[in-house]
C-alpha cells in the first residue's frame, strides 16, 4: 500500500470520518427537532446553514495561519471548539443550535483545510486526483449510517442524543491528538509573505481568474442543489408515500463513497478541462433534483433514483474541480485560492439552506427541488469551455 492509500493517509482518512460522524447526525436531528419545536422552514435553514457560512468566512485565512503555525497545534485546538459545539448541542434550544453550528463552522474551515493542504502537498500530482478522492469519501462514510441512527435517537430519546455527542467528541479528540501531520515538501519561509499578499489579492481573483471564476460558479450551484437536500429531505421525505429519509441519505452517502472509490482514478489529474465529463456530471446533477421534486406525485421510485444520481454528482463534481485547480493555480497563492473555492462550496450549500427555505415556505418542496434541477441545466451550459488556456497544456 502506497501513496494516497498508504498507512499515514489511512490514519488521517479516519480522523476524517469521525469528525465528520457528528454532522451526518445532526443533519437529520436538526430539521426535526426545530419542526418539533415549532420553527418554520426559514429559520431551520438559517440554523443549518450558518454552518458552512461560517467555514466559509474562515477558510480563506485558514491556509495561512495552519502554515504559519503548524497543522498540530492548529488541529488539536479546532477540536477542542468542535467538541464544545458537540456538547452544546445537548442541553440549548434553538439559540444555542445555532451557536454551536457557528463553533463547528469554525473549526471545520481550518480541519478540513489542513488536511486537504497536506493530501495535495504530500501526494505526487498524478495520485492528487486519489487523495482528494479519498478524503471527500471518508467524509461522507458516516452518511450511510449516520441518518439510520440519527432517526433511531430521535424514536429512542434525546437522552440518547446527549451521550452519543459525548462520545464522538471524546473520541475524535482522541485520535486527532494522536495524529502527526508531516510536512512533505519544504516551504520557504518567504512563502507567508506571498500567503499575506494572496489573503488581500485574491477575493477579487474569484472573478478576474478564469480558471477560479469558472470552477467557483460550477460549484456554487452545486452545492445549493446538495445543501437544499441535505436540509429538507428529512422533512420533504414526509410527503412522499413511503419516502424515508434515512434511507434516502444513506443511498445518497453510500453512492458517494463506492462511486469515489471505483471512479477515483478515472477523475481527470492532468491540469486540463475535460468538457465532457464536467457537462455530464452537471446533466446527473440536474436529473438527480428533477427526479427528487417529482418523488411527491410520481412515487417513491423517482425520490430514491433521486439519491442515486445526486450521490454521483457529488463524488465527481467537486474531487474533479478541486484537481484541476491545484494545477492551475500559481503555487504562490494556490493554498488561499483553494480556501477561496472551498469557501464557493461552503456558501453553496448555506444558501441551500438559507434561500431554499423561504421557497418551500412560499411554494412546497417540490417546487423548490425543480428550481434546483434549473440551476443544474444552467450550469450544463456553464461547463462547456473550448479555450485552449483550458482544453489545452495548462502546467
Amino acid at each position: 500500500m502506497k501513496g494516497a492509500m498508504s498507512w499515514p493517509f489511512l490514519r488521517l482518512y479516519l480522523l476524517v470520518l469521525l469528525y465528520f460522524s457528528a454532522n451526518a447526525i445532526l443533519n437529520v436531528i436538526i430539521p426535526l427537532q426545530g419542526e418539533a419545536w415549532g420553527a418554520t422552514n426559514t429559520t431551520i435553514g438559517l440554523i443549518m446553514g450558518a454552518y458552512l457560512l461560517t467555514t466559509m468566512f474562515f477558510r480563506p485565512w485558514a491556509g495561512h495561519i495552519i502554515q504559519k503555525h503548524g497543522p498540530i497545534k492548529v488541529l488539536q485546538l479546532i477540536l477542542i471548539v468542535n467538541g464544545v459545539a458537540l456538547i452544546l448541542y445537548t442541553f440549548t434550544g434553538v439559540g444555542g443550535y445555532l451557536i454551536a453550528r457557528i463553533m463547528q463552522g469554525v473549526s471545520t474551515a481550518f480541519f478540513s483545510m489542513a488536511l486537504q493542504i497536506g493530501i495535495i502537498d504530500a501526494l505526487p500530482e498524478k495520485d492528487r486526483s486519489q487523495g482528494i478522492s479519498l478524503y471527500s469519501l471518508f467524509s461522507y462514510i458516516p452518511g450511510i449510517i449516520g441518518p439510520i441512527v440519527a432517526l433511531t435517537i430521535w424514536q429512542q430519546g434525546m437522552e440518547v442524543f446527549f451521550f452519543v455527542m459525548i462520545g464522538i467528541a471524546i473520541l475524535t479528540g482522541l485520535v486527532g491528538f494522536s495524529a502527526k501531520i508531516d510536512s512533505v515538501r519544504a516551504q520557504p519561509k518567504e512563502r507567508a509573505t506571498s500567503e499575506d499578499v494572496g489573503i488581500a489579492t485574491s477575493f477579487s481573483a474569484l472573478v478576474k481568474n478564469p480558471f477560479l471564476f469558472k470552477c467557483s460558479v460550477l460549484m456554487l450551484v452545486a452545492s445549493i442543489v446538495f445543501g437544499a437536500v441535505t436540509t429538507f429531505i428529512p422533512l420533504y421525505a414526509k410527503e412522499v408515500e413511503r419516502g424515508n429519509a434515512g434511507v434516502y441519505l444513506m443511498l445518497q452517502a453510500a453512492v458517494v463513497v463506492i462511486s469515489r472509490f471505483t471512479l477515483r482514478k478515472y477523475i481527470p489529474s492532468d491540469g486540463r478541462w475535460h468538457t465532457g465529463f464536467m457537462m455530464g456530471a452537471m446533466c446527473v446533477l440536474t436529473i438527480a433534483s428533477y427526479s427528487v421534486s417529482l418523488a411527491v406525485k410520481g412515487g417513491v421510485g423517482f425520490f430514491y433514483l433521486g439519491a442515486l444520481l445526486m450521490g454521483v454528482a457529488q463524488a465527481l463534481i467537486y474531487p474533479t474541480l478541486t484537481t484541476y485547480l491545484s494545477f492551475v493555480l500559481e503555487e504562490k497563492n494556490r493554498n488561499v485560492r483553494l480556501g477561496l473555492f472551498i469557501a464557493m462550496a461552503d456558501l453553496g450549500v448555506s444558501l441551500g439552506s438559507a434561500l431554499m427555505g423561504p421557497v418551500a415556505d412560499a411554494s412546497s418542496y417540490s417546487w423548490m427541488y425543480g428550481i434546483c434541477s434549473i440551476l443544474g441545466l444552467l450550469m450544463v451550459g456553464f461547463a462547456y469551455e473550448r479555450r485552449k488556456i483550458f482544453v489545452g497544456k495548462s502546467v
